[in-house]
């Protein structure tokens, strides 16, 4: 896995839903001939391999008074007191998180599932990634186990969870995100997707763009989580990579789901649908609404393109949003939604404007006093 240059989980469990297997990160297979699948033996001597060059890339975490990445499965095991069933919090596509404290400091812990080669191979492509980059808005591991068959990742403690559950099927004791924090989210979780895209070479695909993979430390400060189906992007003459389809329905650019073509263009869609769900509250596909309403992008398109902003924003904000801000911010996601995946923005474009947004956002008159007309003015477009 390529390096990247540096710059300045209650953590739930994310990648539910997934499709397939990760494949091996530092392999690229043609779509039409795929590499036939490692055995379970060749899988883990790369492992092992691996795991020898991560060991001497010494993380140290502002908080986290450990700089080391390798850890018994005695030490975890003593630092959730066992794995008890009040520590659990929560449970994902490779594995369960539970709750622990090391040296101090709170961490949470996945378990990947033993069974097969998909744990490995997650463990593997996880531990590439997140050992090779620092960044605000990119979890940090913290470190990983691999005493005899155990496969244990060791992750900064995420005390606000997945930004789903602040979003989603709220109880009613739980107050909705206000929508300063929902621009401030999206914003941050745009500049880890750039640092990604822009400061790896080669540049990283996350492959699985959601809500359930943003986490959110104190103050709703969010960071990308769940790097199990990263790929490498393309270097050189190559505009693309081909690959197996994996991903979250709902979340994964057309051509992607067609063709099996990636590019850093099939994050920004998915980041389109996650700006979607944030502003509506909608999930990006939900089977329980009507059809023309079950895929959030293919409802919200023509909305967008009408100008009919007030049927996009959550309910559950009550007129409580800057209409200006409203449509600016549907239209970034219109363009990461575009079809066409040469014709959607770059990461950096969108890390810009959500940025502009969460700045520049000012107390204006009520969003039921302004009408779409209004919010409209030439040469706003982002």
């Amino acid at each position: 896995m390529g390096c990247c240059t540096s710059s300045q989980k209650k953590g739930a469990a994310a990648g539910d839903r997934r499709k397939e297997p990760a494949e091996k990160p530092s392999q690229i297979a043609p779509a039409a001939s795929p590499s036939p699948t490692p055995s379970p033996s060749a899988e883990m001597s790369r492992l092992e391999a691996s795991q020898g060059a991560v060991r001497t890339k010494l993380i140290s975490s502002p908080g986290l008074h450990t700089n080391r990445l390798s850890f018994t499965y005695e030490e975890l095991n003593a630092a959730t007191l066992g794995f008890p069933r009040d520590h659990f919090l929560g449970e994902g596509g490779f594995g369960k998180v539970y709750k622990g404290v090391l040296d101090g400091n709170e961490v949470a812990i996945k378990i990947l599932n033993p069974n097969g080669l998909q744990g490995n191979r997650e463990f593997c492509t996880e531990v590439m990634v997140l050992s090779r980059m620092h960044h605000p808005n990119l979890v940090k591991l913290v470190g990983f186990c691999t005493d005899d068959d155990q496969r244990l990742l060791v992750y900064e403690y995420m005390p606000l969870g997945s930004l789903e559950t602040h979003i989603f099927d709220l109880p009613p004791n739980k107050k909705p995100l206000d929508w300063n924090t929902r621009i401030n989210i999206l914003a941050g979780a745009a500049q880890g997707l750039k640092h990604l895209h822009v400061n790896c070479n080669p540049p990283i695909i996350n492959r699985d763009v959601k809500c359930a993979n943003i986490l959110l430390g104190e103050e709703y400060h969010p960071k990308l989580a769940d790097f199990g189906l990263a790929k490498l992007g393309p270097t050189g003459d190559d505009t693309h990579v081909s690959t197996r389809v994996m991903g979250t329905p709902g979340y994964c650019a057309p051509e992607y789901l067609e063709s099996g073509q990636l590019t850093i263009k099939s994050d920004v869609y998915s980041f389109g649908v996650v700006i979607l769900e944030v502003i509506t509250g909608r999930k990006a596909l939900d089977q329980s609404r009507i059809k023309a309403e079950r895929s959030l992008a293919e409802w919200a398109t023509p909305l967008i393109n009408r100008r009919d902003f007030a049927m996009l924003a959550d309910p559950a904000l009550g007129n409580q949003y800057n209409m200006t801000s409203l449509y600016q911010v549907l239209s970034v996601a219109r363009m990461c939604l575009n079809t066409t995946a040469s014709q959607r923005p770059q990461i950096t474009d969108v890390a810009a404007a959500l940025a502009h947004i969460s700045k520049s956002r000012r107390t204006r008159r009520p969003a039921h006093q302004q009408s779409a007309a209004q919010v409209h003015q030439p040469g706003e477009d982002i």
